[in-house]
């Protein structure tokens, strides 16, 4: 028996199993999954709805208004800073890292923004010790996923904190690399008088298999006993965010609380752990990463994909980005840095350290990446939800075997795809047309890049699967989804895919582009590799195969890029609700705020990157982008007309100097972004008027509000 430990957008699903005597872990077939519903996490998650609305003393003043919305001023923490804001057993922290660990002491809601490799788990770890020192009470650490806590749990007891790791009884069973600091671990090496009773009546239990009344009632007590006395002696309470719902932990109360990976839990879920009691609230994450996981379409609709960590963006809560990343090859961190992070990303590696040795053909040594055309055709998987690529397969296994003969140790390398079909065909193919020894191939790990959030590998292939004449590309079109894919390599990143297909998508387009510059886009045979000479296509105005799946009343601010939602150009007005968010309407006040929240670039740490939520998350880019003063308040009403543009809130700063299109090697005419005349077209026989209305009434066709660009969730232009 087992339980359902992990879902991901993808048919993925992780399990784990309980079982008496020798498991056959190597199992692949011959065996049955059937699906029960346990409603545990979700009555939790109604009962901390419940609570924080109606349960004055569930959390403090300061942070239940603020996550509702409301204009309130931010309490001054009576501090005392401390000198070294590292922490003992942990390494030392670089600029941005104290940078965040000081201004989170300081206030009482805070969010940290940790960019992939930038170290947000020492940073965490970092904080929860400082909290812990500096303030009474106790400290609850929390994250949606077992294997987060975990490595969060590790790095709190290195400060020499005392840490209790708790887990659900269903978990005590499984292994745990923090084992020894789990609570039942910690009960049954209790050294006090009750410790021997409670051991004497533990041993007759797995002896006899089960207890009198009486005995099974005094076990019960003398358990609880010392699960309590452990619970309270502890500096810091390290759970997932349902497990805080466990009545072991809700009867506590918590005066800090910080929750990592705070951007893919659900709101809801986040809930749980915050109304024990929390006076001070740390949320960590990044928002330019993937979400949390609602597989319901109705419920993504209604909100519940946005994360509270994307909420209080969006609510104009300043994160606080760090900025030092650690894992990538220099090379390897440009094109997300400058693509979802403005370009403030700072390498803390060197290219030399981060040479990988391996004889592998990569086009330029200095440059550990390629883009390898795949030409091959799209199938639909045997399930028929999925999709898979034969020849991008065959073509996965030949670059594994290349690493692999170079010498690279199978758990160095790993293969990520978007779809479950290709990962299952990818593992399959491998074990039977692998060149190389068998055993090599099962060690190699092949998953979804939504499964491999979170992690690292020194060499990473990313297969993107999508090849057909219609030309959509599905999950590749999420932004997040390639942010994710591209930084997850130290060392090496082979992406294999058909350049003629993905070109179509604007983001896509700028990544070819930049590996084409780079003259690592390539094909031909691994050992004869030429540089390819394929012909982008246009990008598209318009990606139609996804519907909106926005947030409350599916308002544009959470489309997913390259969507525009129903009705659009066909002369129905599209009435726009009134969101918070930078300086925006509060709880139905008209016009209550500054239409464009000033200072959002990366040194004030807004992520307005271009493909990053940017407009989801209501800020103009630091580069300039559009800043129209549509972000997050009562929104521009547009039509079109043929007069000149109008500066309608010029001293907004409307037109930035660096309106997108300014680069003469784009094709902002054919795009319609602001150019270097700041034109909201460039078509010269089209022009804009637009004004500022609490509605957004929009008469004009699909193509040319597009050419609003990422306003729309549109695809905006390279930097």
């Amino acid at each position: 028996s087992g339980s359902v430990v992990r879902l991901s957008a993808s048919e993925e699903v992780g399990i784990e199993l309980k079982a008496g005597g020798d498991a056959p872990i190597d199992l692949n077939h011959g065996f049955s999954v059937d699906l029960v519903w346990k409603s545990i996490a979700y009555d939790r998650m109604q009962v901390a709805l419940k609570t924080f609305a109606v349960d004055e003393t569930s959390v403090s003043g300061y942070i239940y208004h603020r996550l509702l919305g409301h204009e309130v001023e931010q309490p001054q923490m009576r501090i005392a800073l401390p000198r070294r804001f590292g922490a003992p057993g942990l390494p030392e922290l670089n600029h941005s890292q104290v940078f965040a660990v000081k201004e989170v002491l300081q206030k009482a809601l805070s969010i940290v923004q940790g960019p992939p490799g930038t170290g947000k788990t020492v940073t965490s770890a970092s904080i929860v010790y400082h909290l812990a020192k500096q303030n009474q009470g106790q400290t609850l650490v929390c994250a949606p996923s077992n294997v987060a806590v975990d490595q969060l749990t590790e790095k709190i007891h290195r400060t020499g904190l005392r840490v209790v790791r708790f887990c659900a009884k269903s978990r005590e069973m499984v292994d745990s690399r923090v084992e020894y600091l789990t609570l039942h671990y910690q009960v049954r090496h209790l050294d006090t008088p009750e410790r021997a009773e409670l051991h004497k009546l533990q041993l007759l239990k797995d002896e006899l298999g089960e207890l009198s009344q009486a005995d099974e009632k005094k076990f019960n007590s003398l358990k609880r006993a010392a699960e309590r006395e452990i619970l309270q002696a502890a500096d810091v309470v390290c759970c997932t965010c349902s497990a805080a719902g466990d009545p072991r932990i809700s009867l506590l109360r918590f005066r800090q609380c910080l929750i990592d990976e705070a951007t893919q839990a659900t709101e809801p879920e986040c809930l749980i752990p915050i109304v024990l009691g929390a006076k001070q609230l740390v949320l960590v994450g990044d928002h330019c990463q993937l979400g949390p996981v609602v597989m319901c379409k109705k419920a993504a609709k209604a909100g519940l994909g946005t994360s509270l960590f994307e909420r209080l963006v969006m609510l104009s809560l300043r994160p606080i980005r760090l900025q030092v990343q650690y894992r990538m090859h220099p090379c390897l961190s440009e094109f997300p840095s400058n693509t979802f992070y403005e370009g403030t990303l700072q390498n803390g590696v060197t290219s030399a350290e981060r040479q990988g040795n391996v004889a592998f053909p990569w086009p330029n040594p200095n440059r550990p990446m390629i883009f390898y055309t795949s030409v091959g055709q799209e199938e639909v998987s045997a399930s028929g939800t999925s999709y898979l690529n034969r020849t991008e397969a065959s073509n996965v296994e030949k670059v594994v075997s290349r690493f692999l003969s170079d010498g690279v140790e199978p758990d160095q390398v790993g293969v990520i795809t978007p779809y479950e079909g290709q990962r299952a065909y990818i593992v399959s193919y491998m074990q039977r047309n692998g060149s190389l020894q068998q055993k090599l191939y099962a060690d190699i790990e092949v998953a979804s890049v939504d499964a491999f959030q979170g992690r690292e590998k020194d060499f990473i292939i990313l297969s993107c699967v999508r090849s057909n004449e219609r030309q959509g590309i599905g999950f590749l079109n999420d932004p997040r989804r390639l942010n994710v894919a591209l930084t997850r390599a130290r060392y090496g990143l082979v992406v294999l895919g058909n350049p003629k297909v993905l070109s179509k998508q604007p983001l896509w387009n700028n990544f070819l582009v930049h590996f084409k510059e780079q003259e690592v886009l390539v094909e031909g045979p691994l050992n004869a590799l030429k540089r390819s000479m394929v012909q982008f296509a246009r990008p598209r105005k318009y990606a139609p195969e996804n519907r909106i799946v926005g947030g409350p009343a599916a308002h544009l601010n959470s489309m997913p890029r390259g969507q525009l939602p129903e009705g659009l150009g066909d002369g129905t007005p599209l009435p726009m609700p009134t969101m918070g968010g930078g300086g925006a309407q509060r709880r139905g006040a008209p016009n209550s705020g500054r239409r464009y929240m000033p200072g959002t670039g990366a040194a004030d740490g807004y992520h307005g990157a271009p493909y990053c939520n940017s407009q989801r998350s209501g800020y103009c880019a630091s580069q300039g982008e559009y800043g129209m003063p549509v972000t997050q308040q009562s929104f521009a009403s547009m039509s079109l007309s043929d007069s000149q543009p109008t500066a309608f809130d010029s001293q907004q700063g409307v037109y930035q100097t660096q309106g997108y299109g300014s680069q003469s090697s784009y094709d902002s005419q054919q795009q319609g972004y602001y150019g270097a005349q700041q034109m909201p077209f460039s078509q010269g026989d089209e022009r804009a008027n637009l004004s500022l209305s609490q509605d957004f009434a929009l008469t004009s066709s699909q193509e040319d509000l597009y050419r609003y660009g990422d306003v729309w969730g549109g695809p905006p232009p390279p930097q």
